[in-house]
C-alpha cells in the first residue's frame, strides 16, 4: 500500500519563476555576473554568465587548488622549498603584481602560496608552478585538466598568474564552479584568502608588507574572500564571498570600469543577496527526518534519512508554504538494511514537483521470531494494522 505523508514547512520555498521578479529591477555594473547562494545552490543572479573573459589574477584560485590538492594527497608540504627561476623573478619587474622574490631564493610553498593569494604575486605563481610541474606550460596543462575535472566546461589555462594571453580565457560561471570547489574541499586552505596582509622578508632588503587587494574585506559585510583580477582588455574583476548570519554567498563579476566601481557594485551584489533572500535548511543528512511503519520487524518504525544536505532559498517578498510529501510502499517488511532505499522525498510548490530524493534506511531493523510474526498476522487479519 502507498502511503503518503505531507510534511509543511511555513515560509520556506517559492518555485525559480519568482526570482526573475525579484531581479527585474535590479542591475550591477559589470559585463558579466552572477550570485549565487552556496548550501542552496540557487543561482541568485546572473547577466551574460556564460560569455568569455579573460580571467586575469581570479586564474590563481586555480593555482592555488592545484597546490592545495597536492598537500592533501602527501605529494607535496607547505614547509617544501622551491628555488626562483630567472623566469619567476622576470616577473617581479614593475607593472606586474610581484611577491619580490630574487633569483636563486628558495621559497617555502606557504609562503609562495601567501605571495599568490595574499599579495597575487605573479612572480610567486611562476616559481610555484615550475617547483611542482618543472615548467609552467606543464603546470597549465594540470590547471586546464583539473578545470574540465571539476564541470568548468568553458576554460582554458595557459599560464599560472592569468597575465594576458588570448589562449586563458574563462567565464564568470566557470570561475564560480571553480571558487564553489575551493571552499568546499579545502575549507582549512581557504582561510588563507582572508588574510589582509603578507610580509615577504626578501632577500637584500628590508621586508615587504603587502594587503590583500580584495577590497570587500576591509568591509563589515562577512567577506572572507576570494580574488581580484585586472587586465586592460577585461578591466577589473572580483571572484568574491561572504559568510554572514550562516550563509554563504559566492559573486563573480568581470567588466568593472574603475576599483570603486568593483568595490561598490561587489559590496551591492552581495548585500542584496543577504537582504531579499532567506535560507531555510528542509534536511540534514546526518539526521533523520522522518519515519515510517515496519511490518515483521523487531521496531515498527525505522527512521529515514536523506543522503545530503537538503536548503531552499527564499525572496522574503514571496514568502509561501512549502509541501513536502514522504512517499513509500508501507508498511516496509523486515528485514530492512541501513542505507536501503525506502521511500521518496517529494516537495512541491503548490502541485508543481520541484525535487525529489531518495530516502534511506538510518538504521537495521531485523525480522521478528516466527512466533511473534504469526501473532501480527493475526492482529492484521482481525484489526487490518500493524
Amino acid at each position: 500500500m502507498i502511503k503518503k505523508i505531507k510534511i509543511y514547512f511555513t515560509k520556506i520555498f517559492v518555485g525559480l519563476f519568482f526570482f526573475t521578479s525579484a531581479n527585474a529591477n535590479f542591475d550591477i555594473k559589470a559585463s558579466t555576473v552572477i550570485l549565487q547562494d552556496y548550501l542552496s545552490g540557487e543561482i541568485l543572479f546572473e547577466k551574460e554568465a556564460d560569455r568569455e573573459i579573460y580571467p586575469a589574477s581570479m586564474t590563481k584560485i586555480m593555482t592555488s587548488i592545484i597546490a592545495f590538492e597536492l598537500i592533501s594527497k602527501g605529494d607535496l608540504s607547505l614547509d617544501d622549498k622551491f628555488i626562483v627561476s630567472e623566469n619567476a623573478w622576470r616577473l617581479s619587474a614593475a607593472g606586474f603584481s610581484s611577491m619580490f622574490i630574487m633569483v636563486g631564493d628558495e621559497v617555502s610553498v606557504e609562503d609562495l602560496l601567501r605571495g599568490i593569494i595574499v599579495a597575487s604575486g605573479n612572480d610567486a605563481c611562476v616559481a610555484l608552478a615550475e617547483g611542482i610541474a618543472g615548467s609552467e606550460e606543464e603546470f597549465a596543462i594540470m590547471m586546464t585538466s583539473k578545470a574540465k575535472e571539476i564541470g568548468m566546461t568553458n576554460s582554458n589555462f595557459s599560464n599560472s598568474s592569468g597575465i594576458n594571453d588570448p589562449d586563458n580565457y574563462s567565464t564568470v560561471r566557470d570561475i564560480l564552479i571553480m571558487s564553489n570547489y575551493l571552499i568546499k574541499n579545502y575549507p582549512e586552505e581557504y582561510k588563507y584568502f582572508k588574510e589582509k596582509e603578507f610580509t615577504w622578508d626578501r632577500t637584500g632588503g628590508d621586508p615587504i608588507t603587502q594587503g590583500n587587494r580584495n577590497p570587500l574585506l576591509y568591509k563589515n559585510i562577512g567577506a572572507d574572500g576570494i580574488k581580484t583580477g585586472y587586465l586592460a582588455v577585461e578591466k577589473y574583476s572580483l571572484a568574491s564571498s561572504i559568510f554572514k548570519n550562516n550563509r554563504r554567498l559566492i559573486a563573480v563579476a568581470s567588466g568593472f570600469q574603475t576599483k570603486n566601481d568593483r568595490s561598490r557594485e561587489s559590496r551591492k551584489l552581495h548585500v542584496w543577496g543577504l537582504t531579499h533572500f532567506d535560507l531555510i535548511q528542509i534536511a540534514n543528512k546526518e539526521n533523520p527526518f522522518t519515519d515510517m511503519d515496519v511490518w515483521l520487524g523487531k521496531k515498527h518504525k525505522v527512521n529515514a534519512y536523506v543522503k545530503e544536505d537538503v536548503y531552499k532559498i527564499i525572496p522574503k517578498a514571496r514568502k509561501r508554504y512549502l509541501k513536502a510529501l514522504v512517499e513509500y510502499n508501507g508498511p516496509i517488511e523486515a528485514p530492512i538494511l541501513k542505507d536501503q532505499v525506502i521511500g521518496k522525498l517529494k516537495i512541491f510548490f503548490k502541485d508543481e514537483l520541484i525535487n525529489e530524493y531518495d530516502l534511506l534506511a538510518f538504521e537495521d531493523i531485523k525480522k521478528v521470531n516466527i512466533f511473534s510474526r504469526l501473532i501480527q498476522s493475526i492482529n492484521y487479519l482481525i484489526w487490518g494494522d500493524v
